[in-house]
């Protein structure tokens, strides 16, 4: 089947199989957040981007290899409400940007800075640090050997635009600042992008709409 990103609340996740990489999406709780579920090949080492909700639900998806690492996006409680128990159920370290893991009630065994490199098997994803949606938000890039690139946004990046910013200047800003500079900037458009909630897009979807975005500032 091709993936298409395209994921209910409920139903089956997404599965978008790489070479070297397998990247299963998952709808979640009341939110409608996104989570997910990253394959190794080579060793079948996994990690979880955001146990935003429904644990058991991450956990039967997870199987019984477990993960090495969950990653929070950022410190929003949409984001970390099956935190706790998929950690306890895996032992699973955690990793959360540097100024935002306060505001998350499970301790961060690493702190993420801006170019980190956060591994899964032989897998290497790299942290870019967006600050605007929250002071610690990251993203993840995963530089495909054998393709393009894929970034997982969090709340940073949707299809139409940045996150919310809270109708705060500054904060948007700095936003629109980092996603263009640390993101499109370095970025080729067939980069894939998957977001914290929704569907999927590309930066070649969204680059023409840049300027309309700064624009309206939102």
């Amino acid at each position: 089947m091709t993936y298409s990103g395209a994921v209910k609340v409920g139903g089956p996740a997404d599965v978008h199989e790489l070479p070297d990489l397998i990247i299963s999406k998952i709808a979640v709780g009341p939110m409608d957040n996104n989570a997910y579920l990253l394959r190794c090949r080579a060793t079948d080492e996994q990690l979880l981007i955001d146990a935003a909700n429904d644990a058991g639900t991450l956990l039967g998806s997870i199987g019984d290899d477990g993960i090495a690492s969950v990653v929070t996006t950022h410190q929003h409680g949409d984001h970390w409400q099956a935190l706790a128990e998929v950690v306890a159920a895996t032992g699973a370290r955690t990793y959360a940007g540097r100024d935002d893991a306060d505001g998350i009630p499970v301790p961060t065994d690493v702190l993420v800075d801006d170019g980190d490199t956060i591994r899964v098997g032989r897998v290497e994803l790299t942290a870019r640090h967006l600050v605007g949606h929250t002071p610690g938000s990251i993203a993840l890039v995963y530089d495909d050997p054998h393709g393009h690139p894929h970034v997982f946004t969090g709340d940073c990046l949707f299809p139409g635009g940045v996150g919310n910013t809270r109708k705060d200047p500054k904060a948007f800003a700095s936003l629109i600042h980092d996603v263009e500079t640390k993101i499109f900037d370095v970025l080729p458009d067939e980069t894939w992008v998957y977001p914290g909630h929704g569907n999927d897009t590309s930066l070649g979807a969204e680059r023409p709409h840049l300027p309309e975005w700064r624009a309206r500032g939102w």
